[in-house]
């Protein structure tokens, strides 16, 4: 018998239409299961059932009365802590924000909420999306539902977790420096990191002015591509916001990658610390699946990876600080131990050492945006192994090794998808990257690689 859970957002939007489905039983599904599931891997901070069932009941009546406002009307959602909700705590998983009520929607949530959407809760992450998994903070640390015992990446770890999990089809995410791509990786899911601008930032407590993105972590390409749609566009209360036409993210997802050119930097993974077989091997299959599929794949040559690193590293640091200075030097005790360390870093970041971190940043975008007129597309490593366990190395960071700074130093549009499964049963992932302000040509390309091995029809033994 087929669970509600397991409906996409598309054949779940068919069935509302139809009358077969109500919103309100396709909500309280979720809700059951989160407190079914929930309490084992921690993925949630602040469940919103009564809200959830009052926005469930709301998108009933509008079907009922013919008006449809858009793909996620009477659909689940979650967001990540960070993103304002009015009158629903948002914490940042921190004990400086744990009796946080906004008085107003995030751009985001507000956009979801015009579209009768229902929210059910709020998602565990790292402090401020930086620090952790820590456990001395009000908040346990989320668990990945693969495997409690290891970390489900972060900073969006309970977006990684509550999707995997089956809790939710999509939660929302925020990536500096791979923090929805990451935590898609360990915990199997599609987690994608849009064009720098393309999704307003406003509402959502910053970690990085210049490297903070938004975009979904879902269980299918389709329903990120939905969710793309809901989300995108101008906003003048986002100082980094794009003015870009907002494009049909579902027009190319089943064109295929016929005559498509990939690249592939094998340079960035093939030797890099940390490496694990699997993931090595699962990428290469990936390119022999792309070019049985009628792609052009061939090695490319990419700026070296620690250039892309090291400037990532010096303007998220020192942005970090500057966000968090009056309470790191007045409250320094309320900060989990993890952030405080990462933090501390952007304190000894001079002028001059910005300055030329955002030289350089110019040049490695510039490298890597000629390089793409060439490919359509291009594909790496996501993380360099399966998630690692929370007693193991390395401790109190945001992940294992992982080679997703790069495009947020560059702005390009990047997901992680996923590639199969570890001989321990942990989820493996590659990352694919795509031209900017062009999701629809990487989503097509995603899409037809999830299509060849539908890796995420597979699903954790609790989420069953």
């Amino acid at each position: 018998m087929e669970e509600l859970h397991e409906l996409s957002i598309a054949e779940a939007g068919r069935r509302l239409r139809a009358g077969t489905l109500t919103s309100v039983a396709l909500t309280q599904h979720a809700l059951d299961r989160i407190a079914r599931i929930d309490p084992q891997i921690n993925a949630f901070i602040t469940a919103t059932p009564e809200r959830a069932l009052a926005n469930a009941q709301a998108a009933d009546r509008a079907f009922q009365q013919g008006r449809d406002l858009g793909a996620f009307q009477g659909v689940p959602y979650a967001l990540k802590d960070i993103y304002d909700t009015a009158g629903v705590l948002t914490t940042c998983h921190s004990k400086l924000r744990k009796d946080n009520v906004p008085a107003r929607d995030s751009a985001v949530a507000a956009r979801f909420g015009a579209q009768g959407a229902v929210l059910l809760g709020k998602l565990s992450t790292h402090e401020f999306a930086l620090g952790g998994p820590s456990f001395d903070l009000p908040f346990p640390p989320a668990r990945n539902p693969w495997n409690p015992e290891h970390i489900p990446g972060g900073s969006s770890s309970g977006s990684g977790a509550a999707v995997a999990a089956g809790l939710v089809r999509m939660a929302m995410g925020s990536d500096t420096g791979g923090s929805i791509r990451g935590p898609a990786a360990y915990c199997g899911t599609i987690g994608l990191k849009p064009t720098l601008g393309r999704v307003s930032r406003a509402g959502v407590f910053p970690l990085s002015w210049a490297l903070d993105h938004c975009g979904p972590l879902a269980w299918s390409v389709e329903d990120a591509a939905l969710a793309m749609q809901a989300i995108s566009g101008f906003d003048p209360c986002d100082a980094g916001s794009a003015a870009a036409d907002v494009p049909d993210f579902c027009a190319k997802l089943g064109a295929g990658v016929e005559g498509l050119r990939i690249g592939v930097p094998r340079h960035f993974f093939a030797q890099a610390q940390g490496r694990s077989p699997d993931v090595l091997k699962a990428i290469e299959e990936a390119a022999q699946v792309f070019a049985k599929l009628g792609a052009v794949v061939e090695d490319v040559t990419l700026p070296d990876f620690d250039l892309f690193m090291s400037c990532g590293r010096l303007i998220m640091y020192s942005e970090a600080f500057t966000v968090h200075e009056q309470d790191f030097r007045t409250r320094p005790l309320d900060f989990a131990k993890a952030t405080w360390r990462r933090m501390a870093v952007g304190a000894f970041v001079t002028a001059s050492d910005l300055l030329q971190a955002k030289r350089l940043r110019r040049e490695l975008s510039l490298a890597l945006n000629r390089i793409m007129q060439r490919y359509d597309a291009l594909l790496t490593v996501s993380t360099l192994a399966p998630a690692p366990r929370f007693d193991g190395s390395p401790p109190s960071v945001s992940a294992g090794p992982t080679q997703l700074m790069p495009f947020n130093v560059t702005g390009n549009p990047a997901m992680s998808v996923p590639t199969g499964f570890s001989a321990e049963g942990l989820p493996l992932s590659m990352q694919l990257v795509g031209r900017l302000f062009d999701e629809p040509t990487l989503l097509g390309v995603a899409a037809a690689f999830e299509r060849a091995r539908p890796w995420t029809n597979k699903r954790p033994s609790l989420a069953s």
